[in-house]
């Protein structure tokens, strides 16, 4: 049975006066799964956001929740709420003041009490409700702009790159901690990001962007190693582009036995090497292995790989 679709775009654009930033995207979000929306700077995907949230008008198509078309509607009358890139925090009140701020508006003391206790133990941050902004790290203020946003119960967050601002090695101790999160949270998270790394350790499925357009939708794995245009493969990491064909670095291996190939350079990379060759036909071409690997310039190895790696375009 195909899941429950929470978030539908039908047929969705945005032009604006020098440009078209969105163009004729459809897709559906599953209700509970992390979506990400992936592509280069420019592609279209901050505007996709802005137009679920209501802070930009589509110049045609539909965006539909729960069923219910909400295109028309503004932004507070939608059940979304969306994590920006900046975090948004007020900088004067405390995390708890931060995180109840939505609530205020008609919501009983006791149960907003109870609710923004029990987001911060979703975020982890029990004890941190008196501090402002100002006395915590990166990784806790982003984990503030959550809290604050799943407080509010949505159907769908929205996350606008949300961990663009950390340092590479708190980018992946948080990426961890916000797939935990929206497994224990279950509400739909819609993602944008031009980190393939994030994007395929993180999603359920993918939408990859170009230009306006949505160029591929599906699991990391399908779009990874079953790219259907020449644009994903490329985006979705190295490529072999050999005879036509495409062969991803990991895929290709140094053998006994081949095709020959000339060593013209080699790139430690920490926990692997990254060898590169020239085919006899003079075509380039790359193989990842293992760190304690080890060829010399100008040295004659055979390559081989798998018809299942291929990738024909």
């Amino acid at each position: 049975m195909p899941p429950e679709t929470v978030l539908s775009l039908r047929r969705l654009s945005k032009q604006f006066p020098t440009h078209r930033a969105v163009a004729d995207v459809s897709l559906e979000v599953p209700r509970g799964a992390f979506f990400s929306l992936l592509g280069p700077s420019g592609c279209g995907k901050t505007t996709i956001l802005r137009m679920i949230a209501g802070f930009e008008t589509p110049t045609s198509g539909e965006v539909w929740l729960n069923g219910q078309r909400i295109d028309t509607f503004p932004p507070y009358q939608r059940n979304v709420n969306t994590v920006f890139q900046s975090y948004a925090l007020f900088p004067h009140l405390t995390v708890q003041g931060n995180i109840e701020f939505g609530l205020k508006k008609g919501s009983d003391a006791i149960s907003a009490r109870d609710r923004v206790n029990d987001a911060l133990k979703q975020v982890h941050l029990e004890g941190k409700a008196s501090r402002r902004p100002s006395e915590l790290s990166g990784g806790e203020r982003q984990r503030v702009a959550l809290a604050r946003a799943i407080v509010l119960q949505p159907d769908v967050l929205l996350l606008d790159e949300p961990l663009s601002a950390l340092d590479p090695q708190l980018r992946k101790q948080v990426r961890s901690e916000l797939r935990d999160l929206q497994r224990r949270v279950g509400v739909a998270f819609l993602f944008v990001t031009h980190d393939q790394e994030e994007a395929l350790s993180m999603s359920d499925q993918i939408a990859v962007m170009n230009a306006g357009a949505l160029e591929q939708v599906g699991t990391p794995r399908e779009i990874y190693c079953h790219p259907c245009t020449r644009f994903v493969a490329d985006f979705l990491g190295a490529m072999n582009w050999i005879d036509g064909i495409g062969v991803r670095p990991e895929a290709v291996n140094i053998t006994p036995q081949g095709r020959k190939a000339t060593v013209t350079g080699t790139a430690y990379l920490g926990s692997s090497c990254l060898i590169e060759m020239t085919l006899a036909n003079g075509e380039a071409i790359r193989a990842q292995v293992a760190a304690g690997v080890s060829f010399q310039p100008g040295e004659t190895v055979c390559v081989s790989w798998s018809s299942e790696d291929e990738c024909r375009l």
